[in-house]
Formats: C-alpha cells, structure tokens, sequence
C-alpha cells in the first residue's frame, strides 16, 4: 500500500531525514491506519516517530488514475475526476467540456499527402469511420433505438430524419450552427419558425446556408436546442413522427417530454456518439 501526500507535505516529510533515507523513507505519525504495521520489512524507527516505505505520488495524480464507470464521464474542462476508462472502453471526447468512457476502440486517422484532407473508410455492413471532431447522433428510446440523424436524401438539403446506421450522417457544432458532413460540403440544421402559440412541435431540415435562429448545444453528450422567443419546458425535448412515405422527420418539441405527444409521434432525447462507425 503507498502513502499519498501531496507535493507540499512531501517536502515538509522529507525533510525530517538524510539523504539516504529520503530516497525510500517517509515519516507519518504513530498510529496511523494508512499502512499496515504488520509489513516488518517496510517499517523502521527513527527517534519517536514510525517511517515506511513510500512511493511518491500526488494527490492529483492519484485521483487522475482512477476509472470511471462504462459510459461514465472522464474528461473535459474542469473535470477533476476519474480520467481512465475500464478494460474495453475508452475515453471519447464529446466536446470541450465533457468525454465520455465508450464501447470499443478509439480509432485513428490517416490524412491524405499535401493537405488533401482527412481519409475515411467504410466498416463491414457499417458506416463511414468517424472523421476526427465530429460525432454521430442517434436516439436511444424505442421505437427509435439506435436510429442516427442524417438527411432524407442522403448528403442533401432535405428533411432531418433518423434512419439506418449504415447512412449515419457525421456532426459539428460550431457556433451553435449543428452541422452536417455532406461529402465535403456543409449542412446545416435549421427549424422553422413558429407560426403562432399553439403550435407545440417545429420541424428540423438540412440547409446549404447557417440557421438564422436558434442556437445547438451539446449537455454532456445530448443535443439541445433553444431559441430567446420561445420558453421550453426542457431544451432536450425532440419528436419523431412518420411522415406520408414512413419517413422519421425530426422535430423540436415544445412542450413537456413525454406528455400529451402528438398521435403518431415518439419522444426522444438524441444523443452523441463518438464510436468507430455507428452501429445499431
């Protein structure tokens, strides 16, 4: 078992000793319980006080080198916890403020000679690899588990839908513009505007030009819109509805999730994920 003391109390500690000893030897006071007194061979007596053996090793770094939970947070600015993932698990960053422990690998990318951009490649059954600062975004409640964003006519300004893994659309959010990789070419979220008071859901599109209103926002790794005309009883709060063709447009919900939900229409929280490929 090591002793932790931070930086300052290893200075005022190891000043008690010579050299030699300060090499391998702290001293702590007698009847501490941080260290088994059994271990004869890692104690000795020095005057009145008890010494052991003792590796260095900071505060801060032994809070760095706990593991968090599967899906637990470990990164972003100001975090101070657990910074290590478990066994089959690493650390994704969502954004700036938040990484989260994730399923998997993480994966890297190769970029073409000359500046020609970043290369991806296509998994097995699966999507395109995941290009660095983007995210995918998919719901995570039934009916819609596992379903990922992306445009209706794949890569093109249309209708926002969730639809298959293997056509996963690839985000940004970059001013509070949501963006959408299309091929090279930028997309963006826009929500049409209300047209008056009762209107309680407004519908999501893709854009060749940035949203005018409303602002995107990632909380932890959920997706969030708001927008200073209209208060939201929680800005998280998405619809899917079916449209004539069985498409599964996405909607911004006004009102409360889960309560009075439009016939035909599923609440929905949609959610980052930063995995290799998306997968169902």
């Amino acid at each position: 078992m090591h002793i932790i003391f931070s930086k300052a109390a290893w200075r005022r500690e190891v000043n008690l000793f010579s050299a030699t000893e300060r090499k391998a030897w702290v001293t702590i006071s007698e009847g501490t319980r941080d260290v088994d007194k059994k271990d004869e061979s890692r104690v000795k007596k020095i005057g009145k006080s008890t010494v052991y053996k003792y590796q260095k090793v900071s505060e801060a770094a032994g809070a760095s080198a706990q593991t968090a939970g599967q899906w637990g947070q470990c990164g972003g600015i100001g975090w101070t916890g657990a910074t290590l993932c478990p066994t089959g698990w690493y650390c994704s960053v969502i954004n700036p403020y938040y990484s989260q422990c994730l399923q998997g690998t993480a994966t890297t990318t190769t970029s073409a000679g000359g500046g020609g951009g970043t290369t991806t490649t296509t998994a097995q059954g699966g999507s395109a690899t995941l290009m660095p600062g983007y995210s995918f975004i998919r719901a995570v409640e039934d009916p819609n588990f596992h379903k990922y964003l992306q445009s209706e006519v794949l890569s093109t300004a249309s209708d926002a839908v969730l639809g298959s893994p293997s056509t996963a659309g690839q985000f940004k959010i970059t001013g509070g513009q949501l963006i959408q990789d299309a091929n090279g070419t930028p997309l963006y979220a826009v929500v049409e505007s209300r047209a008056n008071s009762t209107v309680m859901k407004l519908k999501m599109s893709w854009s060749t030009t940035p949203a005018t209103a409303g602002t995107f926002d990632f909380s932890g790794d959920t997706l969030e819109w708001s927008i200073p005309t209209i208060s939201r009883p929680q800005n998280n709060a998405w619809l899917v509805c079916p449209d004539a063709q069985g498409h599964a447009d996405v909607y911004v919900n006004l009102g409360p999730y889960a309560y009075q939900t439009p016939a035909g229409c599923a609440d929905e929280t949609i959610h980052a994920y930063t995995g290799a490929t998306a997968t169902p």
